[in-house]
């Protein structure tokens, strides 16, 4: 029989202690040190305290904790020594059924693990959704991990303890994170499409009006018809727009949503984690036949990354009338214009200036999102408000010089194109380093028709640099484009700089953060508020609206843009409910 909360804040210390038993590998003083916190008003609340108990303990409990850990269908499971909960979780995971091949292969990353860093390879090997991961990804994650340095290892050991201490308490309360598997389950599913060059390699790439982009548009319409939206549309950059109405013909709106276009060689959930947690909670709304006193307007909003084309925050500028008439022109790669690939996706492009809202038929927008970063994690914290959007500019560049013989230009009579941009690089690490919270990053290096054996001619490259305020991302790019003059005249270089993207930083509204900041904590869930350095199409909402975000904590150090992108249906669903949460709070307040 399932556990349940007042149970155990009821229960005296040595009887909860016996009710969490287990939860923590032969650690029992974890769970009586967080009984202090009772009574608990969540899991998530349990959950946190646990985390906070072990983390005041200090580094020699801790390393403790990290080798009374079994290894991975190691000596344990073979002499089936292991706990049950251990033995559930292998066996889960299917490391029961190794064939000799795998076996050896874990002995020796086993071995070669504990010779590094002294203490066993830890992993929740049940994974993000709590099913078991595949065989063939443990060995994966077990050999990439052999190469992080000691002091990170040691903390992402302690990450998957909680991780697998989060699903075990689950098991012993009964806890299923329902709408949490299934917004995991739609992120699998879109994710099934991706560009030609990258499907083949089981890569996930989806630009702007490919194939694979307009497949994900038709699947998000049909889950937002799905889940009950009375209005569903592909508007005409590609935005998949679904409606619920309010409870009055003349209800303000609302207005959520996030991209479902990626980077290439992406991860599945930034962006599109922002278009399936409020249509959960949309479903939810529609199965109880609630209406609320406003509607809720989803975007899945077409183009955010500026891949295909230079057209950054395509879909959500289109909102707020900032659709530049000159990007149908451009061409992509293949030589097909903007405005091309419109009518080929049997867009209007006609109707692009009807797409702007009206500010006066909207509550405000908020934006759901995947942190992109390590703080959350670090923190074991599942849920970030965000303070802030960074303010950005990107430009699009171009160094010229001479291509030349490499064996007979002497280094006094060369110009090198490469060579000026790597300066530059160097440049922007140091001089961002100068201001708190400035980044800049060269992110594409590319020498055209480049040889081994030729001087560069031409160096193509892009920069990307933001700041918490635009009077400090102005400074920083001035600067910049200041040295990469001054070394272009310095080495007899000319130089293209064409600027790609600009984004004001864009702070949260202080009423719509309050409104996060309640539904988090009516979760139990620990509020933590954090800027976000990357950008979003909140950015572009905020010149319309208010605005404001919600971050979820992602996994393998918050890695995003990578393939390793992760998060965990116990986090969405945390997502959903603080979603769901904000929208009784407006519902109240607009009775």
């Amino acid at each position: 029989m399932a556990l349940t909360l007042d149970q155990l804040n009821a229960a005296s210390v040595p009887e909860a202690v016996a009710m969490l038993d287990g939860v923590y590998e032969h650690s029992p003083w974890i769970a009586e040190a967080a009984l202090s916190e009772r009574p608990f008003r969540s899991l998530a609340h349990l959950k946190h305290a646990m985390v906070q108990a072990l983390q005041a303990a200090g580094a020699d409990a801790q390393l403790a904790l990290i080798r009374a850990h079994p290894e991975l269908a190691g000596k344990a499971m073979v002499s089936q020594s292991l706990t049950a909960e251990s033995t559930n979780e292998q066996s889960k995971a299917g490391l029961t059924d190794c064939n000799p091949e795998e076996f050896a292969r874990i002995q020796q990353l086993n071995a070669d693990y504990n010779t590094r860093f002294g203490f066993p390879f830890i992993l929740a090997v049940r994974g993000p959704r709590g099913t078991g991961l595949p065989r063939s990804e443990i060995i994966d994650t077990f050999a990439r991990r052999l190469a992080n340095p000691v002091d990170f290892e040691r903390g992402e050991a302690l990450r998957n303890i909680h991780r697998i201490a989060e699903i075990r308490l689950a098991d012993k309360f009964g806890a299923e994170p329902t709408l949490g598997h299934d917004v995991w389950d739609w992120h699998e599913r879109l994710a099934q499409h991706s560009d030609p060059g990258y499907a083949e390699q089981g890569q996930l790439t989806v630009t702007y009006l490919t194939d694979a982009h307009r497949a994900c548009a038709q699947r998000i319409s049909r889950g937002m018809r799905e889940c009950g939206f009375d209005e569903v549309e592909i508007d005409a950059v590609g935005n998949v727009v679904g409606r619920y109405h309010g409870s009055a013909p003349d209800a303000k709106y609302l207005l959520t949503g996030s991209h479902y276009d990626t980077v290439r060689n992406g991860g599945k959930y930034d962006g599109r984690l922002g278009i399936f947690v409020p249509m959960a909670a949309v479903r939810e709304l529609h199965r109880q036949g609630k209406r609320l006193p406003f509607g809720i307007e989803v975007v899945g909003f077409a183009e955010e990354e500026g891949q295909r084309y230079k057209a950054t925050f395509l879909g959500s500028g289109a909102l707020i009338g900032h659709f530049d008439q000159t990007w149908l022109e451009q061409q992509d790669q293949d030589g097909v214009t903007m405005r091309q690939a419109m009518q080929n996706a049997g867009l209007c492009v006609d109707d692009i200036p009807k797409l702007r809202r009206e500010r006066e038929r909207y509550l405000g927008f908020v934006e759901v999102h995947i942190e992109q970063g390590p703080v959350l994690t670090e923190l074991d914290i599942p849920l970030g408000i965000v303070t802030s959007i960074n303010g950005c500019a990107r430009y699009v560049c171009e160094m010229i010089g001479m291509a030349s013989h490499a064996g007979t230009t002497p280094m006094d009579r060369r110009r090198d194109a490469a060579l000026g941009v790597a300066e530059l690089a160097l440049y922007m690490e140091q001089r961002a380093s100068q201001d708190p919270g400035s980044v800049a990053t060269m992110g594409m290096v590319h020498v055209p028709g480049g040889s081994i054996n030729v001087v560069p001619g031409r160096c193509a490259f892009s920069l990307d640099m933001r700041a918490p305020t635009d009077a400090q991302r102005d400074a920083l790019v001035a600067d910049v484009l200041a040295m990469l003059q001054s070394i272009a005249q310095r080495r007899g270089l000319q130089y293209t700089a064409e600027l790609a993207m600009q984004a004001s930083a864009a702070p949260s509204d202080p009423a719509w953060q309050q409104r996060w900041e309640a539904a988090v904590q009516a979760l139990g869930v620990p509020l933590y508020r954090l800027p976000s350095g990357a950008g979003h199409d909140a950015m572009k909402l905020h010149e319309l609206m208010p605005q404001a975000m919600l971050f979820v904590r992602g996994l393998n150090s918050g890695i995003s843009h990578n393939p390793l992108e992760s998060t965990t249906s116990d986090d969405m669903q945390l997502a959903v409910d603080a979603f769901s949460h904000l929208l009784k709070q407006l519902a109240a307040e607009n009775a």
